[in-house]
């Protein structure tokens, strides 16, 4: 403020303290567990990336049972997995590097209108009782496609929207939305198939995407300045040389490549335990994707609230023994209530592992490379996975598909271990 004659009016050292703490400013009236959502920009995409995010786990347990119905076959249920992610493996590394160069906003806007048409279009397939198995798998692959170019940007986002000091919590609560969004879209999705049809499952996942385009769309945040001077291979093979430079991020994005083939396609394979092993349909279906919601819900609480992390390298390596050792149970499980317990178990790992990962990748990298960085930990976490799917759904044809998938978990036991008796920077990293 100034005087009428122009001067500046110093205040008071005490009183002006006194004056800030008494501003209504958001950030000092959010608890310190969410104090990321003190930033304007971040909330609005938080709470629409909620919704949005609800009605694409309600598609998801849909789309697996839809599955089923079509085939009885855990190998078609191996196939969609792989279309649906497979793009990851092709795409997301260009992902990070178009994310670099323009607009993340509008990357993202793209991203999910494409997502939102082709959940338009498996809703009226499926409600014109047309849709076959190899339209799904089609549907499936075009979806991955936009997803790969998403996610590095959505990672890339999230640091422009709130300051460094609060980017830990932001990623922490990132989790906590996606994963309350795992208790309430299955839960609300297996209700939903026995309400009003599978069809109505997809309807509604594509009008969710307008809780994500409208926060978008109304977004203040500064435009960034694409970088055009090189060419795209060019600053992919500069990401990469990057993040090798960095033996902690090295470490990492191998120790995640390794469960993201080994272990993380055992979530595919849930509806094949709700109904052929616990025989619980499509509420039980519903129920075991909740309490993976919820385990990993707690874990997100539980990294927001301690913010800083410490002894990052064992926290990624111990917690994910202890969703290996999950899904093992899971496998010789044949009773729901004990079944869910190891889904709540697996979410709570699962979570805590992944955030971990997530905030040493994001505090590691530099603005100007964290797009191609993002790209990189996307690729190796969920490029791998449908090459997994593939093998659990080859398997399957000669051994029960549990036996498959905890043999599978079993070498991942063995790779994780490896990783950390081996690595130095692994086990360094603090």
């Amino acid at each position: 403020m100034s005087s009428k004659q122009g001067a500046p009016i110093t205040l008071d050292p005490e009183l002006k303290a006194d004056l800030v703490m008494d501003l209504p400013v958001a950030g000092r009236q959010w608890p310190a567990i969410l104090r990321a959502l003190r930033n304007d920009d971040y909330r609005l995409f938080w709470s629409g990336c909620l919704l949005s995010n609800v009605g694409t786990w309600m598609q998801n347990v849909a789309q697996g049972w839809l599955v089923l119905e079509l085939s009885n076959s855990s190998f078609w249920l191996g196939m969609v997995g792989f279309a649906a992610s497979f793009p990851f493996l092709l795409f997301t590394l260009f992902g990070g590097v178009i994310a670099d160069r323009v607009s993340k906003r509008k990357l993202l806007m793209g991203t999910q209108a494409a997502q939102m048409f082709f959940a338009f279009v498996l809703a009226l397939l499926t409600y014109l009782k047309i849709i076959t198995i190899r339209q799904l798998v089609i549907i499936a692959f075009c979806n991955g496609i936009a997803n790969a170019l998403n996610a590095p940007t959505y990672q890339a986002l999230v640091p422009r929207l709130v300051p460094p000091e609060d980017l830990s919590n932001a990623i922490a609560l990132n989790s906590a939305q996606f994963n309350l969004s795992r208790i309430l879209g299955p839960t609300l999705g297996g209700y939903a198939m026995a309400w009003i049809g599978m069809a109505g499952n997809f309807f509604l996942n594509a009008i969710s995407f307008l809780a994500v385009l409208w926060p978008l769309h109304k977004m203040s945040y500064p435009e960034e300045k694409g970088q055009r001077h090189e060419g795209v291979f060019r600053s992919l093979r500069d990401g990469i040389a990057y993040v090798r430079n960095f033996p902690e991020m090295t470490a990492v994005v191998l120790l995640i490549m390794s469960a993201s083939l080994l272990l993380l396609p055992f979530i595919t394979f849930i509806p094949y335990f709700a109904r052929d092993v616990l025989h619980a349909g499509e509420r039980g279906l519903g129920l075991l994707m909740a309490c993976s919601g919820v385990g990993a819900l707690t874990g997100a609480g539980i990294i927001a609230y301690f913010g800083c992390i410490r002894w990052r390298g064992k926290i990624i390596v111990f917690a994910g023994l202890f969703v290996m050792a999950a899904v093992l149970v899971l496998c010789c499980s044949k009773t729901f209530a004990l079944s869910a317990a190891m889904c709540f178990c697996e979410g709570l790992g699962m979570i805590i592992s992944l955030s971990t990962v997530n905030v040493t990748m994001q505090q590691l990298s530099t603005d100007a490379m964290r797009g191609r960085v993002m790209s990189i930990y996307a690729t190796s976490f969920l490029g791998l996975p449908p090459i997994g799917c593939f093998l659990v759904g080859v398997m399957s044809r000669h051994m029960l598909t549990e036996r498959a998938i905890a043999l599978m978990t079993l070498l991942g036991m063995v790779s994780y271990t490896g990783f950390y008796l081996g690595s130095k920077a692994l086990r360094d990293l603090d």
